[in-house]
């Protein structure tokens, strides 16, 4: 670790609070309180309603919308519900807040005490952008289950959820690229086999949003089969009139385009571990991969009992973190093959 260790501590941190705010949004999809403020304010939504008289002002407002008008008003759903599912989005959103003051305040400091170099300042600047972009994602997504349907769509969840975990994982980068300021020979065909399974992975993430959105987890609870012992579930085809919306929009179809994708992402990377043998390797090239091996097959055991048990919130949680652990340990190995 070089001089610059401020700046390495300060990205990293940044990695942490954004690992706490998928996390957090997590425990709000998986307790449906993502819509239970329904509009969106800079300054005035810092901090949650501090009087009876402003909470029953909020839950009459929440009441104006689907979620309530279709869903919660047969569920005797009471203040008390609401304050409960209130906190967990308003939670997310202050972390967000928090997030946007750690990376800005820090920024504009090492900018006027030149701590960073010009290549460093540009990726910084994309890092802005990304994070105000995911801020205006998360919003575009709640205004999709405010409008007729009491739910966000599946689509705009996934977005959400990748460009987290895709900011994540370009804040570890650029923090790596300060840590090991010292580039080594690079191995060309380990490179291009953690690229080609880096984008499946991603693509597994994107599947994971869609299976969160559709709540395609909560049917075909069994493994490695899905219902009735069949490989490619009848409604699979049944659901949508077209293999493109059977595999993007029906339930059954994400569902299996999710679980399939699991198997080829843990063959990639058992590939790349064995392929790697046949290279001199780096401690930390050896140990990366030695990480990416175990956690892959964690995530798959999660993943096999998050469906068998009809994902609890806690077992659809830690396969969420887990998938957020395995990015980062795909992405440290990436950086050491590359750089």
């Amino acid at each position: 670790m070089n001089q610059n260790k401020s700046v390495i501590y300060w990205l990293l941190s940044g990695c942490v609070l954004l690992f706490i705010m998928v996390t957090v949004g997590g425990i709000t999809r998986l307790t449906n309180s993502g819509l239970s403020m329904t509009d969106w304010h800079l300054v005035t939504d810092t901090f949650p309603p501090l009087t009876d008289e402003k909470w029953q002002a909020a839950f009459e407002e929440y009441k104006k919308f689907p979620e309530y008008q279709k869903i919660n008003i047969h569920n005797d759903f009471q203040l008390s519900d609401y304050k409960f599912i209130y906190f967990w989005e308003w939670f997310h959103r202050f972390i967000g807040r928090i997030i946007g003051l750690v990376f800005i305040v820090p920024f504009v400091y090492f900018l006027i005490k030149k701590k960073l170099n010009s290549e460093t300042i540009k990726k910084c600047i994309i890092l802005l952008g990304m994070g105000a972009f995911q801020g205006f994602l998360g919003w575009f997504m709640v205004k999709s289950g405010l409008i007729d349907n009491p739910d966000v769509s599946h689509f705009r969840l996934s977005l959400h959820l990748t460009f987290a975990f895709i900011t994540f994982a370009y804040t570890l980068w650029v923090a790596l690229d300060i840590i090991y300021p010292t580039k080594n020979e690079v191995i060309l065909p380990l490179r291009k086999m953690a690229r080609i399974a880096l984008v499946f992975l991603i693509i597994q993430i994107i599947y994971g949003g869609f299976v969160a959105g559709l709540n395609a987890g909560l049917i075909h609870n069994h493994w490695p089969l899905m219902s009735d012992g069949q490989l490619l579930h009848e409604s699979v085809i049944l659901e949508k009139d077209s293999w493109l919306l059977r595999l993007t929009e029906g339930k059954s179809g994400v569902q299996f385009v999710h679980r399939t994708m699991a198997y080829v992402v843990v063959g990639l990377i058992l590939f790349l571990y064995f392929k790697s043998k046949k290279f001199s390797l780096s401690n930390q090239q050896q140990n990366g991969l030695n990480l990416l091996v175990i956690i892959v097959f964690l995530q798959f055991l999660l993943g096999v009992f998050t469906l068998l048990f009809s994902v609890p919130l806690w077992l659809g949680l830690t396969h969420q973190i887990m998938a957020f652990i395995l990015l980062a340990t795909m992405t440290y190995t990436l950086h050491r093959f590359s750089k």
